[in-house]
């Protein structure tokens, strides 16, 4: 800062600062992503269901830099609290630059095993869940006529595997809203909708999943850290893109999913079960998918990843 510098300038060079709200930023990818923009100086809203551990990812977001934080917790299932965090980004610091939406839940189990409640929830959490970020968002990014929202997709939005059927229906689920709301907002040429789709990521949601299985799963290598996603999720401002795969293996697999499928469709289950699961015992469990587990969020999991 130099002598010249007034008070007006600051201001001026803070205004131009990303406003961003982020769901499901309490743990994983949805943290790692509220830090890594909190270091470029974002205004941040953070959403997420745990109030708690959502205070502890704030004050990680205030030491890496942000102009300011704001908590709302609220689950993305209830449309009024979702319109009522857009609503705080928009009233307290009057636009809304960035929506990153990271919030899911996952399970484990084959679709005849699965509680039809938890199959549900997981479905609606991606599914509904997008709808009602990108009905309490849309407005005010149209009126803007600018604006970003970035999804969290995964590898299976676009391949399936066994025993993963909740999880798979619930992303193809919302890669199929998140293109169909691409197209549908051709004529604003400044408001973008990104979708970054990861592989194996160390995240907690391994070890919060629903399980019926008897073991917990793990992410398949080669795995990633939420950081190095989150570096993609805000790439994604600068560069638009459809789908951005997060991942080098991502393409190899796709093609393998849709130009070989009796091959894929041999392998892709002992390679998940030697790959992604532990050999650990597990009693059946929802783990996370009707409400947080506080303890066990954080930013990473207990993998390694590059």
């Amino acid at each position: 800062m130099t002598a010249e510098t007034t008070a007006d300038d600051l201001t001026s060079a803070r205004a131009l600062r990303e406003v961003v709200l982020v769901t499901g930023a309490s743990s994983g990818i949805g943290r790692a992503s509220a830090i890594e923009f909190a270091r470029r100086g974002a205004s941040l809203v953070l959403v997420s269901r745990s109030a708690t551990t959502l205070a502890d990812a704030a004050a990680d977001c205030r030491a890496a830099g942000a102009t300011a934080v704001e908590c709302v917790p609220a689950d993305v299932l209830d449309a009024e609290a979702v319109q009522a965090a857009v609503d705080r980004a928009t009233g307290t610091f009057g636009r809304l630059d960035v929506v990153v939406h990271a919030a899911t839940v996952m399970a484990y189990g084959r679709v005849e095993d699965l509680d039809a409640a938890v199959f549900q929830r997981v479905v609606d959490t991606a599914v509904q869940g997008t709808f009602h970020v990108f009905q309490a968002a849309l407005p005010v990014l149209r009126d803007q006529r600018r604006g970003h929202v970035v999804v969290v997709s995964s590898l299976l939005a676009s391949i399936t595997a066994p025993t993963m059927g909740a999880y798979v229906a619930a992303k193809w689920g919302q890669l199929g809203l998140i293109r169909t709301l691409q197209q549908e907002l051709r004529e604003l040429p400044d408001v973008h909708v990104s979708a970054v789709a990861p592989g194996g990521v160390s995240t907690p949601i391994y070890d919060q999943a629903a399980t019926v299985l008897g073991n917990t799963g793990h992410p398949p290598p080669p795995v990633y850290t939420p950081e190095r996603v989150a570096r993609a999720v805000v790439d994604r401002v600068a560069a638009p893109r459809r789908l951005k795969q997060s991942g080098f293996l991502n393409p190899v697999i796709i093609a393998g999913f849709r130009l070989f499928p009796p091959v894929f469709d041999t392998l892709v289950g002992p390679l998940l079960k030697v790959f992604g699961m532990s050999r650990d015992d597990a009693p059946p469990t929802t783990g996370n998918v009707f409400a947080p587990v506080p303890e066990k969020e954080s930013t990473r999991g207990a993998y390694w990843g590059i």
